[in-house]
């Protein structure tokens, strides 16, 4: 059983698969009915109008409507889309136990009336012995069908004939034929009720089929043979047979020993299913008639089946939920060969296709293996072809019948057929080089054979509990896979290539040159070496079903299918959709943009691509400027996803071809420096919303490149005055501000006037803004400080003629001070000129359409048109003369002294047109040409910025401790969760702001300057690594060292909390070591486990301390003290220790193992231990002749096991156990999803990646 999907939920008993999309419907005993999608595992909807149990469920065939009946004698129709019931059914008088729709129900918009070959109709049955056809469409019965003298549990439509079948506690199969009721409704529609209520019923009775001894629980059809199969109470499920004129028992199936709740025939294979009260499934072969498969679940009894008719699967109903599952995989045995040629099984046949022409022909046919039976697994599962030898065909069957078995078959040029040689193996038999071929024995031990299937070599392979092999690549090389990892081992030399981390590989696709793999997980795809370096490693949230490369000379590219699209995979790491299917398939080859893959059913398919995103992709990585032009010119590509893939590529200057919309063109523009274009957009979105801000935005870039010409114009267009005057000022304009100064008068603003009367060191200007505000007495300061006699002699007028005094004034502006007044004028520019100057840089292909077309190349920027010398300065030399704002005379002309105050805005009128740049949208735009400080015709753009070292060094690692250096915290928190399931981030706050500290020093920098962050870097010893650095490393392999030894010296010396301190300190930094080679990493996996035995023996000593009054937990916790993987030394305290506790509490026997133990240590043969070996010899001459225990304990020293980290207690090969993805503390089923007690740092359960050493 392959289960694909289970839910948890009460007791379901009806089930329904959808006719078409992965949804299953199920109804539970609380009431409630849940529409599922089994293929995410999500519920879509839920359904809670019934009162009481719900038994019966189907889906229309056609429409989005679903049938339901209960316990509240009700059949309720509901629309999935409209989420609401429609209408309800009465007229049962009990418990409603099945409901169905015809299997050719017509739709409600096609039913007409009055024609009547339509069968809009529902089937019922229920405990009041009576069965009902119902019309939905006129939501009445149309027949009611009595006979049953007991419940009616069951009652089903012929697939195709006017048959229903139905089953009963009366102990009795009835079959219906409800052709005389189409009869009777086209002679009188209205008859067919009125006549049943006399016992006149037009649904007659066709056979009776008794043979059960106890009440019938479900009856059903074969989809094409005119077979019935029952299962009842009594323990049985009958085949029934039928002709036209009788009906008659075929055989009896046995085998459950409780009630056979349902049972269906496989739609597909001749193979029949039941399920029981017993707490089992059953498999039947129909033919054989006997049980082939049995599946169990051990505390919950089945109550339905379903079989879904599209696909090959079927759905169980049990008391704690239900379970979706198919019988054997799917996937067709295949195998591309590098001639072009496809091998693949379909049925018994061994097929070969043609890449290029697609012919198909049969080269072998399989012999049966013993009594297999289609339909549960028994075809072969895996075939391979010895590519090694281009002159005959040699092809390796694998199947797993049997445990295990292949089968070598060789075929000779004119596909004559030489008897296959078999064998017993685990997993796939793989061909190692032109003569040999290899497999996987049941001692875990590598075989090697010849083509007479003679063994020639054994090896013993480098990989614990290794569950099989894949494609090594090259000759002599072989994959070894576990559940956690894949090695490439050299049988020749005996030794490791290479290894990475891989949950569950199922696969091994190697390009066509052999130097790159691709390898296929349940839902991940890791590309690697071929020495097994990883490359990259992406994820599906769908099943990933095959995957081939390019054969087309480009290895970068992989195709790949999961269940329902064909995507793309770069060895960069981009992933791609290229299309939808709507059924899996399996790719054999790509070949250009074709894609050859086969269906279920092991047929060929040739499927048309568009690569021309993953083209695009490739050509931009390999800087082919030409090839991505044309592709932009040429292709529809668009999406915002490839947007947002070249801005993050650093490619936004291409996006701003594909872009159109104003507010993202915008943004593309400031981001790769083009003014111009960002202008432009500014332009369209004006008077939208945030018109504002976008030309704020525009004016700060323009102020980092140096442009104020643009910077001016987006100050006048949000009619920011104070940074427009301090521009002014900037750049030397002073009748600019002057005019600046005339438009504050204008708008009244005295804070206006006053700033640019400063700033223009106007002090006349300044008095008397002061004096029209009413500030005299400042304004008096003001003209004595600035030595305006006659405004000061008539300013002190003012003030005594209004009461006041000037006393004292003048001596807070005393001039006579060291620190007095003084007259402000604006600097003087030491550069008149528009804009600053900028870098001549050539425009690449990228940035010129029409040039990538015309001439196909792509000239190297390094060559640039314009001398090294030359420098931007905004206008042309024939301009000089025009104005230095670069506005032309437009801007310069400022109109006359006179303004017109007016009615307009009572005076508040900005009146800003003087300064220029205010006209339409299309004058403005004119002048925006010369406006920018570098136009097409000039060849001129701002350098790009490059990339910090802080992000170079995340973009170059895939290490937590070069993110965590970076300051990229959640990055780094996403790589411990992705590659160690780490949920305690607190824990590990002190490494992750040990590392950012370690990688930056800091260095003053000028007076009034803020402290410059010199990036620390560990590549940097020969020369500056550029763009490729990465950080110094906090954490070594010697720091963890450090910490280790002092671990060692607290546990020898008594100083457990110290110890204990120690290793769980190397347990927070492990992850945070960088390894520069394999030797390195091994040793940090070798320090990952002393940390965990460590940890977990000194919490064994702790609980030890907590249980002193309970001598059996004391003895027990002080075995499994001993059973830690301790230094030698550390091993001796362990079992003396031990001994002692053991030898006291009178556990002799117990006792005495210690005792053998410590004197087989190699340690206590030395002078120092030669007391220790005294007395334990003494104790095991004491405890042999004592010989028993006081005290059962849970402790076999004699079985290997592993102690739970959490309970402890021993845990053996066989139990179910759940362990931490990063410690690998074991612990059992309960502490699954829960912060691991060991290292504090990740989820128990898990799988994951692993953890990266290396950078």
């Amino acid at each position: 059983m392959l289960t694909k999907f289970e839910s948890k939920s009460a007791r379901v008993k009806g089930l329904a698969f959808h006719p078409v999309r992965p949804w299953i419907c199920a109804t539970l005993h609380s009431g409630v009915i849940q529409l599922w999608d089994y293929r995410v595992g999500t519920v879509i909807d839920r359904f809670e109008e019934h009162e009481g149990p719900v038994r019966g469920v189907d889906f229309h065939p056609k429409d989005p409507l679903i049938v339901s009946g209960g316990d509240d004698y009700k059949i309720k129709i509901w629309d999935y889309k409209l989420h609401r019931c429609l209408f309800t059914l009465l007229g049962h008088l009990d418990y409603v136990r099945t409901v169905v729709f015809h299997p050719h129900a017509t739709p409600i918009a096609n039913v007409v009336e009055g024609d009547l070959t339509q069968t809009p109709w529902i089937l019922s049955a229920s405990d009041d012995q009576t069965i009902r056809i119902w019309n939905y469409y006129t939501r009445s019965c149309i027949s009611v069908l009595t006979g049953h003298n007991h419940y009616v549990m069951c009652a089903q439509f012929h697939p195709s004939d006017d048959l229903i079948v139905s089953a009963s506690l009366d102990q009795t199969v009835r079959v219906w034929d409800t052709a005389g009721l189409k009869r009777e409704r086209e002679q009188n529609p209205t008859s067919a009720v009125q006549s049943e209520l006399f016992g006149q019923s037009s649904v007659i009775v066709k056979y009776v089929l008794e043979g059960h001894d106890r009440g019938v629980n479900w009856a059903s059809f074969h989809p094409t043979l005119p077979l019935i199969a029952s299962a009842a109470d009594d323990r049985s499920v009958k085949l029934w047979r039928m002709s036209e004129s009788k009906a008659w028992e075929v055989d009896t199936l046995r085998g459950h020993n409780n009630n056979v709740s349902s049972v269906f025939f496989h739609p597909r294979f001749d193979l029949l299913i039941s399920n029981s009260e017993d707490k089992s499934i059953r498999v039947w072969d129909v033919s054989k008639r006997v049980n082939v498969q049995t599946f169990r679940r051990d505390l919950d009894r089945f109550w339905i089946l379903s079989v879904c008719k599209n696909r090959n699967l079927l759905a169980a109903g049990h008391d704690s939920g239900m379970l979706v599952f198919k019988l054997e995989r799917e996937r067709p045995a295949m195998y591309s060969s590098v001639n072009n040629k496809t091998y693949y099984i379909r049925g018994r046949e061994v097929l070969q296709t043609d890449g290029a022409g697609g012919r198909e022909s049969s080269i072998y046919s399989i012999r049966r293996v013993g009594n297999t039976t289609e339909g549960i697994g028994a075809a072969p599962r895996f075939l391979h072809q010895n590519l090694y030898d281009p002159q005959d065909t040699h092809i390796l069957l694998t199947s797993e019948t049997e445990g295990g078995s292949y089968e070598l078959v060789t075929i000779s040029g004119s596909n004559n057929v030489q008897d296959g040689k078999k064998g017993h193996c685990l997993g796939q038999a793989l061909f190692l080089a032109r003569n040999r071929f290899c497999i996987l024995d049941r001692s875990r031990q590598l075989v090697i054979k010849n083509l007479n299937n003679e063994t020639t070599k054994r090896v013993n392979i480098p990989l614990a509990e290794c569950t099989g092999l894949l494609d090594g690549g090259v000759s002599g090389r072989i994959l070894l896979k576990n559940d956690e990892r894949v090695v490439l081992f050299d049988t020749g030399a005996r030794r490791v290539i290479g290894e990475v981390n891989a949950s569950k590989v199922k696969f091994a696709i190697w390009s066509p040159d052999r130097s790159y793999c691709a390898l296929i997980c349940k839902y991940s795809i890791i590309i690697v070496t071929k020495n097994m370096e990883s490359v990259t490693t992406i994820t599906d949230t769908v099943r990933i079903k095959s995957g081939q490369w390019s054969s087309s000379g480009n290895s970068d590219l992989f195709i790949f299918a999961t269940s329902h699209h064909v995507k793309y995979l770069l060895k960069s790491g981009d992933v791609g959709t290229i299309r939808a299917l709507e059924h899996p398939l399996y790719i054999t080859r790509i070949v250009g943009t074709s894609m050859y893959a086969l269906d279920r059913e092991a047929r060929q398919k040739i499927i048309q691509l568009d690569l021309t995103e993953a083209d695009f992709k490739l050509a931009l990585a390999a800087k082919n400027y030409p090839r991505v032009m044309e592709l932009i010119a040429h292709s529809n590509l668009c999406g915002r996803s490839l947007v947002k893939y070249l801005q993050e590529r650093g490619y936004p200057e291409v996006a701003l071809h594909f872009v159109r919309e104003p507010k993202t063109r915008f943004e593309l523009a400031l981001a790769c420096g083009n003014l111009e274009a960002a202008m432009e957009s500014a332009f369209l979105m004006e008077g939208h919303e945030n018109s504002d801000a976008v030309w704020r935005e525009l004016g700060a870039e323009a102020l980092r490149q140096g442009n104020h010409n643009v910077v001016e114009m987006s100050y006048q267009r949000t009619k920011d005055f104070d940074r427009l005057s301090f521009l002014y000022l900037l750049s030397g304009d002073t009748d600019k501000l002057r005019k600046m100064l005339k438009i504050a008068s204008m708008r009244k603003d005295v804070m206006g006037r006053y700033y640019n009367a400063l700033l223009l060191g106007d002090a006349t200007e300044r008095v008397k803004v002061l004096e029209e505000s009413g500030n005299l007495n400042l304004a008096f300061i003001s003209a004595t400080v600035h030595g305006l006699t006659d405004e000061a002699e008539r300013l002190q007028t003012i003030i005594e003629n209004a009461g006041g005094s000037v006393e004292g004034l003048l001596e807070k502006a005393n001039t006579e001070q060291p620190k007095r007044g003084c007259l402000l004028q604006p600097p003087t520019p030491i550069v008149r000129a528009d804009n600053w100057p900028t870098l001549p840089v050539e425009k690449t292909t990228l940035e010129d359409l029409h040039a990538a077309v015309q001439s196909g190349e792509y000239k190297s920027a390094a060559e640039p048109d314009v001398p090294a010398d030359t420098w931007d300065t905004g206008a042309g030399a024939g301009d000089a003369g025009a104005g230095h704002d670069g506005y032309g005379d437009a801007a310069d002309d400022f109109g006359d002294d006179d303004f017109d105050m007016g009615d307009g805005d009572g005076g508040w009128d900005d009146d800003l047109d003087e300064l220029g740049g205010f006209e339409d949208d299309g004058a403005a735009k004119k002048k925006a040409e010369n406006t920018l400080g570098f136009s097409d015709s000039q060849g001129f753009s701002l350098p790009p910025a490059g990339k910090s070292a802080l992000e170079c060094w995340v973009s170059n690692s895939s290490h937590i401790a070069d993110h965590a250096s970076a300051g990229s915290v959640s990055t780094a928190c996403q790589l411990l969760h992705r590659q160690i399931a780490a949920s305690n981030f607190g824990a590990l706050e002190k490494s992750i702001f040990g590392c950012y500290f370690a990688a930056t020093a800091s260095m003053p920098g000028l007076p009034g300057c803020g402290d410059l962050a010199i990036p620390l870097m560990r590549n940097d010893a020969s020369e500056h690594p550029g763009s490729k650095s990465l950080p110094v490393q906090n954490c070594t392999v010697k720091t963890l060292m450090a910490y280790t030894r002092t671990g060692y010296k607290a546990f020898q010396s008594g100083k457990f909390a110290d110890s204990k301190a120690a290793f769980e300190q190397v347990l927070l930094a492990i992850p945070f070591c960088v390894t520069s080679g394999r030797n390195e990493a091994g040793e940090v996996k070798e320090l990952l486990q002393i940390a965990r035995e460590y940890v977990t023996a000194l919490r064994i000593k702790n609980a030890m301390s907590e249980t002193a009054g309970d001598p059996a937990r004391t003895t027990e916790l002080s075995a499994y003290f001993t059973h830690c993987n301790l230094q030698p030394p550390h091993l001796l305290l362990a079992l003396r220790s031990a001994m002692g506790t053991a030898f006291k509490n009178k556990n002799f026997i117990t006792a005495a193992s210690f005792a053998r133990r410590l004197l087989e240590l190699p340690d206590m043969k030395s002078e120092r231990n030669a007391e220790l070996r005294i007395k334990a010899g003494k104790v095991l001459q004491k405890s042999e002749s004592m010989a028993r225990n006081e005290h059962n304990l849970n402790y076999n020293d004699s079985t290997v096991f592993r102690i739970d980290c959490k309970d402890f207690v021993p845990r053996y090969s066989n139990d179910d156990v759940s362990e931490c993805p990063y410690c690998g503390s074991v612990y059992g089923k309960e502490m699954h999803g829960k912060s691991c007690l060991t290292c504090g740092l990740s989820t128990v359960g898990v799988e994951t990646i692993g953890l990266v050493t290396g950078c």
